[in-house]
């Protein structure tokens, strides 16, 4: 990653979010979030720069089994003093995960990779330990509040000076560089100042106006599915794969009649 949050931005952070235009924004943030997530009670999630837990505090609400990852000591301190013992915190980066293949049903990574070194090293991670869904919260570099959140950087000292914010296009083209062409969904929120974000509600809250790719705050749904398909009978058989690697035992070896061997090779095709 390349900045560790100390201690004044973890508690800068959290408060924040307890601001009016904080908590509404939160608001929005989150119910745009669990539509793509579509949780399962009892599903273990991952939550990939999990900050101060105000995520994994909400994810255990939900039902599931939460595991936060941070680079900060400062951010998961907060984390632990918040969860008490009810959450499995790790100190880690984004793009070394230190998670087995498919360990987790669902990821999350949420305002994590504005501010990661590599940010398709930390997706390929975050996909290669997730075997359902991964959902990612990111700014938007085309809205208003990110543009404003840049130009205070360059006046003053902020953490979003290192940031680096995405659009819907660049997010997809890196997904599409790793696991090849694969279903997305994605909407967005915050069209309007926070200000007038009690006004405003019934507009943000509308799926249909939420396709619009300006909102300041992006969700994006990955899901992580693959199939297998042999030549002779076209069966498809669903797997969970290493990421770049089909999995030892998966592949069965077919030996086709001769005249058809002569024809047309058996070939193994992996589609997403």
């Amino acid at each position: 990653m390349k900045c560790a949050f100390d201690h004044k931005s973890a508690q800068h952070y959290d408060e924040w979010y307890q601001r009016p235009g904080g908590a509404q924004a939160l608001q929005l943030e989150r119910e745009l979030i669990k539509r793509y997530l579509e949780p399962r009670p009892g599903e273990r999630i991952l939550d990939i720069g999990s900050g101060t837990g105000i995520h994994l505090e909400w994810f255990r609400d939900l039902g599931l089994q939460v595991t936060g990852l941070d680079a900060s000591p400062y951010m998961l301190e907060r984390a632990r003093s918040r969860l008490r013992e009810s959450v499995d915190l790790h100190i880690g980066w984004a793009e070394h995960l230190p998670f087995e293949d498919n360990e987790f049903e669902l990821s999350a990574l949420i305002n994590t990779l504005e501010f990661v070194e590599d940010p398709e090293k930390a997706l390929a991670e975050a996909f290669r330990v997730t075997r359902r869904r991964v959902v990612l919260g990111v700014l938007n570099k085309y809205a208003f509040m990110a543009i404003n959140r840049r130009l205070k950087g360059l006046i003053r000292e902020s953490i979003y000076r290192q940031a680096r914010f995405f659009s819907v296009w660049e997010l997809k083209e890196m997904i599409a560089r790793i696991l090849g062409p694969t279903p997305i969904r994605w909407g967005t929120v915050i069209f309007f100042p926070l200000s007038l974000s009690k006004v405003a509600r019934t507009v943000e809250g509308h799926p249909f106006f939420q396709q619009n790719p300006l909102g300041a705050f992006i969700a994006m749904q990955v899901n992580i599915s693959y199939r297998f398909i042999t030549c002779k009978d076209h069966l498809t058989t669903p797997l969970h794969k290493k990421h770049g690697q089909l999995p030892q035992g998966t592949l069965k070896v077919y030996s086709p009649p001769p005249a058809w061997k002569e024809k047309r090779p058996p070939e193994a095709i992996l589609r997403p």
